[in-house]
């Protein structure tokens, strides 16, 4: 791989802690979920921190991919949703859920672009046969 950008981000306390960029943009505490046994759900936790990374890249990518194309469509979304959960090994696994929106296309066409920047989101190649992605795509 040819390096394009590094960052690099510092984790203390875990899940029940603090993260925060080198260049202090993100800088945040984190607790563990209610579902997980925090106390409630008022801060972020890495599953949303994952879902936020995966859908703005995705959307990059996407955008990308219909730019190349010279497709035309309306400002597109994508939503993601992480779960965490138990694996078989009795390890943790997580797995994605993309809600695509492309709107000003066919259902196919939009399908199509989706399956192209799956190609080549960076998270996409990351998570491919790791955990399972899920796609939703609508064009309204």
């Amino acid at each position: 791989m040819k390096t394009l950008y590094t960052t690099k981000v510092t984790a203390q306390g875990g899940r029940n802690g603090h993260v925060q960029s080198e260049n202090g943009v993100l800088n945040l505490e984190v607790r563990m979920p209610k579902a997980l046994g925090g106390g409630n759900d008022d801060f972020a936790n890495p599953e949303m921190l994952f879902a936020a990374g995966y859908s703005a890249c995705f959307d990059s990518a996407l955008n990308r991919v219909i730019s190349l194309s010279k497709t035309q469509t309306g400002e597109t979304t994508v939503t993601a949703q992480i779960s965490i959960g138990q694996i078989e090994n009795g390890g943790f696994g997580l797995a994605a859920e993309l809600d695509v929106n492309i709107p000003g296309v066919s259902i196919e066409e939009a399908q199509a672009l989706t399956e192209k920047a799956h190609q080549i989101c960076p998270y996409s190649n990351a998570t491919r046969n790791n955990m399972e992605v899920k796609f939703s795509v609508t064009n309204n």
